[in-house]
């Protein structure tokens, strides 16, 4: 059956893809078009890639899109790919922060599926807002907190699910970094200038780069539904408008208690995103930087390694496991777990089904989330790291 206002039927062959944003000199756009590769679900067949045309052309021809469909404005783009038979099915969002709003509802009032890199928008009033449209067009959106595809993630969120770790207790997350630890935004460094700035990126510096991935990733493993924080965020380099450093306490429903660190100014750290989460009977425990391996931790018992792929990896790790033990997989591969997840929604669309009930992906709905998130917290610390519920 055909998707209703997409014309010829799509019931097979690649999704087609399209992308606005991530042109010449972006480091994400490169990261989604390698992973809509992988497992050669996609076609990228569009995309505006620049707020300057002249980029945004020259980027698009760069990658083999054809000169018609290299688009000079994502406004130009979603109105003739939406009028042409041959359309994208889907658009890849890969802009900076203040960008994803205004692009998303463009190509959902389109009928094209979305998926959008994280955070999901700079309010929650936009966020709400694409909430309803999506409901409204009955489309696909999938905000791409990668983490939530290694299968070491998956594993823990199944072990958490059965029961292993009993009534859960505490909940420890982290994500440190260093690259920010000078005002590289002064230097005219590219990603470091729109991440640091309040007009691109929103309310919150490193809160709503890395801050929302280790916000979902705590909420994704344990289950749990954050109930209020109390927050200190802090920018420690001298001139700089958004914060690079954050400490938080978290209040989950049930009782269940956490705490989140992340930083963009702690030297000797790269990517060091780390979970923790500890019940009744027992724990576990991820690192990003290791993310083949995880920790469990029985309570009166010696920890135990669980490797992915190996002997004691289960079903839900499985499912998003390419290779055989010992061979590393990692942030290339939990990106495109997320979009072959996608893929597979989208396909079931397409004959007006839903997909198995194991597909996962983060959705817009998740993406709220983690807008309130990063509100609370700058709400809390802007009090004086008061409580705040979200």
């Amino acid at each position: 059956m055909a998707i209703e206002g997409r014309g010829e039927d799509l019931s097979g062959g690649r999704i087609r893809l399209g992308m606005v944003g991530g042109g010449q000199g972006a480091f994400i756009g490169a990261v989604h078009r390698l992973a809509a590769r992988m497992d050669d679900h996609y076609s990228l067949v569009a995309g505006a890639l620049s707020s300057q045309k002249k980029r945004a052309v020259a980027s698009a021809l760069e990658l083999g899109i054809a000169k018609d469909r290299a688009y000079g404005s994502y406004e130009e783009m979603a109105a003739k790919e939406s009028a042409r038979p041959d359309g994208i099915e889907a658009v890849s969002i890969v802009t900076p922060n203040h960008m994803h709003f205004p692009v998303a509802k463009a190509f959902l009032k389109a009928g094209i599926h979305i998926i959008c890199d994280k955070p999901l928008t700079n309010t929650t009033k936009e966020a709400k807002e694409l909430v309803a449209l999506t409901k409204k067009s009955k489309r696909i959106f999938a905000v791409t907190h990668n983490y939530s595809g290694y299968p070491m993630v998956r594993q823990a969120r199944a072990m958490v699910a059965a029961g292993d770790l009993g009534k859960l207790r505490v909940v420890q997350v982290e994500y440190p970094q260093d690259w920010l630890t000078e005002r590289l935004e002064a230097s005219g460094h590219k990603q470091a200038k729109w991440r640091t700035d309040p007009k691109q990126s929103g309310a919150g510096g490193s809160i709503g780069d890395i801050g929302t991935h280790a916000h979902q990733l705590a909420g994704f493993v344990s289950g749990l539904t954050l109930e209020s924080l109390c927050a200190d965020l802090t920018a420690f380099v001298k001139g700089r408008k958004l914060d690079d450093n954050v400490n938080i306490l978290l209040r989950y429903k049930g009782g269940a208690k956490g705490m989140l660190w992340a930083s963009q100014v702690a030297p000797g750290n790269e990517n060091a995103l780390r979970l923790r989460v500890y019940g009744e009977k027992g724990g576990l425990e991820w690192s990003q930087e290791n993310p083949n391996e995880l920790w469990h931790a029985p309570y009166g018992e010696a920890r135990r390694l669980i490797t992915r792929a190996g002997n004691a990896a289960d079903a839900a790790a499985a499912r998003v496991t390419r290779v055989p033990p010992g061979h590393p997989e990692g942030y290339l591969e939990g990106f495109a777990n997320l979009y072959s997840e996608v893929a597979a929604a989208i396909r079931a669309a397409r004959e007006g089904k839903k997909p198995d009930a194991e597909v996962y992906f983060p959705t817009v709905e998740e993406g709220l989330s983690g807008v309130a998130f990063i509100e609370a917290a700058v709400r809390s610390s802007a009090k004086g790291a008061t409580w705040v519920k979200l």
